[in-house]
């Protein structure tokens, strides 16, 4: 019966550690995006599942070193898996991100092409440097989901595209697709 209740308790330790380390990274990212109320009340879920699961786990009857090391395992493997888990959500929720795009083409048929795909953008001219010809910058803020999207889209019209992307905290007055 111990053996059954050891993997139960690893798998609980497991699962629960990717929702702690999953939650601990969002709540990462929403902080630093100035969402502190709400980074605080993920926080209070991160913190209980943690203590939860550790109680649990260090209060467990071990009786070998290798039952010690089945649950330190889960929980690093959780830990691992976690950070994945975490690291995907934020990409995916997170928000919005700012494009700059800089091109030797200001092919109308390139910016219709942008556009057609739904992202909104704004074209400048930039001005020549003594290295290389006429440059423009295309401005766009997109949902963060969609980076992966924009950048192929982007080398699919403009292989030597320069691309900056960072995030952006405030967006007002902004459609973003």
């Amino acid at each position: 019966m111990l053996e059954t209740e050891l993997i139960l308790l690893c798998l609980k330790v497991f699962a629960c550690r990717i929702v702690d380390v999953s939650l601990s990274t969002f709540r990462t990212v929403i902080l630093v995006k100035g969402r502190t109320k709400i980074a605080a009340l993920i926080a209070i879920v991160e913190a209980l599942v943690w203590f939860l699961v550790v109680r649990e786990a260090l209060n467990f009857p071990t009786e070998s070193r290798i039952q010690v090391w089945n649950i330190g395992l889960a929980y690093a493997l959780g830990y691992a898996i976690g950070n994945i888990v975490g690291g995907e959500l934020s990409k995916r929720i997170s928000g919005t991100i700012n494009v700059q795009i800089v091109t030797s083409s200001k092919d109308p048929d390139m910016i219709k092409q942008i556009q057609d795909k739904g992202f909104e953008i704004t074209v400048i001219d930039a001005n020549p440097s003594q290295y290389s010809g006429e440059k423009f910058i295309i401005f766009a803020v997109i949902q963060s989901k969609r980076l992966r999207e924009f950048r192929r889209l982007i080398y699919t019209l403009d292989k030597k595209a320069f691309i900056l992307a960072s995030e952006t905290k405030v967006v007002t007055h902004a459609v973003v697709k």
